[in-house]
């Protein structure tokens, strides 16, 4: 490898045929609190991977269809660790990934990276994309010298701007507020018929009703896939988030 710019236009090859883009890169300083690599040592950088819109989802559906199982329980994140843990050996960095432990903090890298905040719904929201996109993984690096173009920070906040705010009155059951995303209640509203015939459906429709990034809007096949992982059991989901 010639110098970090060479790294990226190869990350980005290895990525285009799986519908994956880089998706910000973070550096640590010394007073930084970085994450730490297998052998010990601190990383210098790390660089976000993820999806905007629907484009990884063909890709993702393919797979999974040519396996016996469908992917397991998990096979978005399945899927995700095979793409990105084949680049990181490809070209030497380590991949760590927000389903895994020690869990990174990828809102805060993200939020770093390229200057998001956090929506409504709990999922950053961008100001071209809107909340239709994701973080799959991160590759670390031990060192990853020179200057690398990186996206532009935003300066605004959409839901600031945005004087409607139709995220905050179209969910049915309220789940949706100023507070946070109830996850609890979102699961219970899941199961009854009105959820089934509706957000079950068509996808959560506080997440539909955001005006920004309506070009990129999710495929009706990954809105259901996304919904079906919401409504799975488990606690009561006061703390959690929904990841993509």
């Amino acid at each position: 490898m010639s110098g970090p710019s060479s790294v990226l236009t190869e990350i980005e090859a290895l990525l285009a045929p799986h519908g994956l883009s880089l998706r910000g890169l973070v550096r640590f300083g010394p007073e930084d609190a970085a994450p730490m690599l297998d052998d010990g040592a601190r990383a210098e950088a790390v660089l976000l991977i993820g999806a905007a819109g629907g484009a990884m989802w063909p890709h993702f559906e393919r797979w999974r269809m040519s396996q016996a199982d469908r992917g397991g329980a998990d096979p978005l994140d399945r899927w995700s660790k095979i793409v990105i843990d084949e680049i990181g050996n490809r070209i030497g960095a380590e991949p760590c990934y927000p389903s895994d432990p020690p869990y990174q903090p990828f809102q805060r890298w993200a939020m770093q990276a390229e200057g998001l905040e956090p929506s409504p719904l709990g999922i950053l929201i961008h100001p071209r994309l809107g909340l239709w996109h994701s973080y799959r993984g991160a590759l670390m690096f031990r060192a990853l010298d020179g200057a690398v173009e990186t996206p532009v920070r935003s300066e605004v906040h959409p839901c600031d701007t945005c004087r409607d705010k139709p995220c905050l009155s179209t969910c049915p059951v309220g789940a949706v507020s100023p507070d946070g995303f109830d996850v609890a209640g979102c699961r219970r509203h899941l199961v009854t018929p009105q959820g089934q015939g509706g957000c079950m459906t068509s996808g959560c429709l506080a997440r539909n009703a955001c005006p920004v990034g309506d070009a990129f809007r999710y495929p009706e096949a990954q809105l259901k896939f996304h919904m079906e992982a919401l409504r799975l059991p488990g606690t009561d989901g006061s703390a959690s988030r929904p990841r993509t």
